[in-house]
């Protein structure tokens, strides 16, 4: 509806205008620039990077959401956070599980009706702890500071809409987590989506551009962050140093043989079966589809015993997101060859490919605060009195927050307990050298955060 917006130039002549956005790659900027008539117009663009932010992806398993709880139990037990699922009806299903696993999260989509919406955002805003599960409808507006983490459960559309929603964690400069999970599944769906749309053609393969960008980000082997930023316009000089593939660099593999039989597969199948019928295939397993279709019959039946069914689904993932491969939406979702499969089917093109991570271990069920969660200064993780002082600081902010009606977070932001939970200040005058501890809030809160701590 923003391109409507042009007409001001015809109607307002001599007013100023000024057009504002939160992220736009460049192509972006050019259009926003045209429909609006702002040809002319200078730009002034700041930095993309937020720094504070640690950018981690991890292939899906069962659909992630034990993946995610092992994640919040393991890093964020009690820290505010955003899930983001694709529909409503995905929203719906994991807030619900989730607060049958004992996590204080509450769902959050347009088909919710107004009072229950404004319910879940007050919860969101003044209390501590809260995970909201919700569509993109939610986020628009919001500006709570101490949000610790925002985890994606389905593929955002776009890199710009990733950034987007990852940067409504850590608004108060303290380290917070983008945790993602994504599976060829994911990747079928997003191409269906596009495929199927009612958009035009020019649109469609501006939206699958920028899919595989998107996806390209998913399987680097390098610095995220600079993949990132780099997509933005913008150089980062050196590896970050704390995203996922600086802190456990990925290893590649020389994987041209074993793209050669997952493309063969899928050609002798016909270009209309799914991943997992294709993995039978190749493993040599007796289905009751591949004895249907008498696939045992095929000369690439039983050809990549060498790999188990997660490596393979990890082939036939990448080769996707690199566009070799693409999804027959008409086809109930099949796999099909594109030109581009054509010179490695030949022994023309080398392909590499990600060495996957095996999945870690369950993190422990209690809370643990990692580095990740604590500002800077403090580092490493917080040890068991600091990390007590600072539940009970926050169960004073709490207190203090609902006697005043107001959000948690303007009484102290969590970069300050944690501050004040490291100093462990015994006098107003050491209380008064903790940052974010002003003249106003020493005088308002000072005496009850002593009274606090001397009882802990």
């Amino acid at each position: 509806e923003y391109r409507q917006l042009g007409v001001l130039a015809e109607r307002f002549p001599g007013v100023p205008r000024i057009a504002l956005t939160a992220t736009a790659d460049q192509r972006t900027r050019e259009e926003i620039a045209s429909e609006l008539r702002l040809g002319e117009a200078r730009q002034f663009i700041a930095s993309f990077d937020r720094p504070n932010l640690r950018y981690r992806v991890q292939d899906k398993d069962s659909g992630g959401r034990r993946q995610f709880l092992d994640f919040y139990r393991g890093e964020h037990a009690g820290d505010a956070g955003i899930v983001y699922r694709l529909s409503r009806k995905d929203v719906e299903e994991t807030a619900g599980w989730l607060v049958s696993q004992s996590v204080n999260a509450l769902p959050y989509h347009a088909g919710l009706g107004a009072e229950e919406r404004r319910r879940g955002l007050e919860r969101f805003r003044k209390e501590d702890g809260v995970v909201v599960v919700a569509t993109i409808a939610f986020g628009m507006g919001i500006d709570k500071p101490d949000v610790r983490f925002v985890a994606h459960l389905d593929l955002p559309k776009s890199l710009e809409a990733y950034h987007q929603e990852t940067g409504r964690a850590g608004r108060d400069g303290a380290p917070a987590d983008a945790w993602m999970t994504y599976g060829l599944g994911d990747v079928v769906r997003l191409r269906g989506l596009i495929d199927g749309s009612e958009s035009n053609e020019e649109r469609k393969v501006v939206e699958r551009r920028k899919l595989d960008a998107l996806l390209a980000y998913c399987e680097v082997a390098s610095c995220r962050r600079q993949a990132l930023l780099h997509y933005f316009g913008e150089t980062l000089r050196e590896p970050c140093g704390r995203c996922d593939t600086c802190l456990e660099p990925v290893s590649t593999w020389d994987a041209t043989v074993a793209a050669q039989k997952a493309l063969s597969a899928v050609y002798r199948t016909g270009q209309k079966f799914g991943a997992q019928h294709l993995v039978d295939v190749l493993i040599g397993r007796s289905t009751e589809k591949t004895d249907r279709f008498q696939h045992q019959r095929l000369p690439t039946f039983g050809v990549g015993a060498e790999l188990d069914d997660q490596a393979w689904r990890s082939v036939f993932r990448q080769l996707t997101a690199r566009g070799l491969l693409s999804v027959d939406i008409a086809g109930h979702n099949g796999l099909r060859l594109t030109e581009r499969a054509t010179p490695v089917l030949r022994g023309e093109e080398p392909v590499l490919l990600r060495h996957d991570r095996k999945p870690a271990g369950r993190s422990p069920r209690g809370p643990r605060k990692s580095s990740s969660s604590l500002p800077a200064g403090i580092g490493g993780a917080a040890s068991e009195p600091v990390a007590k002082r600072f539940e009970i600081l926050r169960a004073l902010r709490k207190s203090l927050a609902e006697s005043a009606k107001v959000p948690p977070y303007v009484i102290f932001h969590d970069s300050t307990l944690w501050g004040i939970a490291a100093a462990n200040p015994q006098r107003l005058d050491d209380l008064a050298t903790v940052a974010g501890i002003g003249e106003t809030k020493l005088q308002r809160y000072g005496e009850d955060v002593l009274r606090a701590l001397g009882g802990a």
